[in-house]
């Protein structure tokens, strides 16, 4: 596969934003994974095929943690299409169980390195990018290893159609002002509240368990909402 081969080169190991922790997993999710991830897997390694043969706008967060959000926000949607992108296996396999109780089937999981994938993508693919808690490497040695990086935001604004929404949220303020800082300075994305920079809660962003936390630790939530112009 040429075109893959040539959009996966490097010229030196990249900056992983994350460690991959094998973590807690219970029976259950170890089963799900192993009968059902093959038939949900998008393969991260293929050239792109459109799961629905471009008959749904298409939604992806990165990064679902256990999956609370995206099974919830697939259940409201029913006509779009959900990917997922998450490297823990024990949050897969959590987010299969979710979405085989429910009966929900128009998700597809990467179950990968989501930034490498991401560049393989053509572009103004996706109608909306969310992406929530990512890890905040709060020391400044490691923040280099913040996945919210001028590449990457631009990245995304590439991925989306005209018109598409980036979502983010963190719980990390110097991260939030982080964010804030990347994505104005991205060409083609526009802050949807350019007043206060950061946005109200999105209708369709659930209280997770990580969320509710946070919120007990006297975390503030930040969230962030942008378009890609057009």
């Amino acid at each position: 596969m040429p075109v893959m081969e040539e959009a996966l080169k490097t010229g030196h190991p990249p900056i992983r934003s994350f460690v991959l922790r094998q973590g807690r997993i219970t029976a259950a999710q170890t089963r799900a994974v192993a009968e059902h991830l093959p038939a949900w897997r998008i393969d991260a390694h293929a050239v792109w095929e459109d799961p629905w043969k471009g008959q749904k706008p298409l939604l992806l967060e990165i990064g679902f943690g256990n999956g609370e959000h995206l099974a919830a926000i697939a259940g409201q949607r029913p006509d779009w299409g959900c990917i997922g992108a998450e490297v823990h296996t024990p949050g897969v396999g959590s987010l299969l169980l979710q979405l085989l109780e429910a009966g929900t089937s128009n998700v597809r999981i990467i179950h990968d390195d989501v930034v490498t994938w991401l560049k393989t993508l053509p572009e103004a693919l996706l109608q909306c990018i969310i992406v929530q808690f990512p890890d905040p490497w709060p020391k400044k040695r490691q923040q280099k290893r913040r996945l919210i990086q001028p590449d990457f935001a631009a990245l995304l604004c590439r991925l989306l159609v005209p018109g598409g929404e980036l979502q983010m949220a963190t719980d990390w303020a110097d991260y939030a002002e982080q964010m804030l800082t990347v994505l104005n300075a991205t060409p083609g994305l526009q802050n949807a509240h350019p007043g206060t920079g950061y946005a109200p809660r999105p209708d369709n962003r659930v209280l997770t368990r990580f969320e509710r936390r946070g919120q007990q630790l006297g975390h503030e939530v930040y969230d962030l909402c942008y378009q890609r112009l057009p």
